[in-house]
């Protein structure tokens, strides 16, 4: 947990194995944006996460480090344009959740869901790429936030602002969840190629399934490491489908 979770590693990893996903879907993945994006989502996590504890002035040092070598891969591997869409996408992340701010997103009611899944979507479809691709940003946001949604769940009985568990009630916040998980494999089906809508529908199944026993009483692994792995299944699927396909 402590080598995993807690470092902020695995749902980095989680994160950037989605944006191969789409990356490999398009024919556009390249190394240094992948190093780019797993950077990127680890340094943000890990400043979310520990910006309250004794441990911060370390984090913001390795923040800086993995900023200038963000900046680096850029400059090396990719263009301005490229380096203006990673400083807008750090910008939003520092406007999640920075208490040096008065008001941050995570402190505004019902927002923070569907802000998580709008920073996703624009790693996996505007950073990624050339051109921004409305379809995988609608995938991605469509799939993020119906997982950000069971952590609502989790955390009902401590969250301080309103949550869609406490406005709407469990059931109805996994009947949201299901609905946008639905729309995202609807999305995939019409504009994924083959494969990859498969194997997106079969993380969309296990995410339903984890979703649906999703509780307050849950174990936090529960949450952070089997929910978070559905952003990963998409990849995993994919690979497995694709080993299969070529020993016919």
């Amino acid at each position: 947990k402590k080598l995993l979770i807690d470092s902020q590693i695995y749902v980095s990893l989680m994160g950037t194995f989605l944006a191969t996903f789409f990356m490999l879907e398009q024919n556009t993945f390249r190394f240094p944006t992948f190093f780019l994006i797993f950077i990127t989502y680890f340094s943000g996590y890990l400043y979310t996460k520990y910006q309250n504890s004794k441990y911060f002035i370390p984090i913001l040092g390795l923040n800086v480090l993995a900023g200038a070598i963000c900046v680096l891969l850029i400059i090396q591997n990719h263009n301005t344009a490229r380096l203006i869409k990673w400083s807008i996408i750090v910008i939003l992340g520092l406007l999640y959740n920075s208490k040096f701010l008065e008001v941050y997103i995570r402190k505004i009611p019902l927002l923070k869901v569907f802000y998580v899944g709008l920073v996703w979507g624009l790693v996996n479809s505007w950073l990624s790429f050339t051109e921004w691709n409305i379809q995988i940003f609608a995938i991605t946001f469509l799939y993020i936030t119906a997982l950000v949604l069971p952590f609502d769940i989790r955390d009902m009985k401590t969250d301080t602002i309103v949550t869609f568990p406490q406005l709407i009630g469990v059931q109805n916040t996994k009947s949201l969840a299901y609905l946008m998980i639905f729309a995202a494999t609807l999305v995939s089906t019409y504009f994924l190629k083959t494969d990859y809508s498969f194997a997106f529908l079969s993380s969309s199944i296990v995410a339903g399934i984890l979703i649906y026993f999703a509780d307050s009483k849950k174990s936090d692994a529960y949450f952070s490491f089997w929910i978070e792995t559905c952003c990963g299944l998409c990849l995993l699927f994919l690979l497995i489908l694709q080993y299969f396909i070529h020993l016919q």
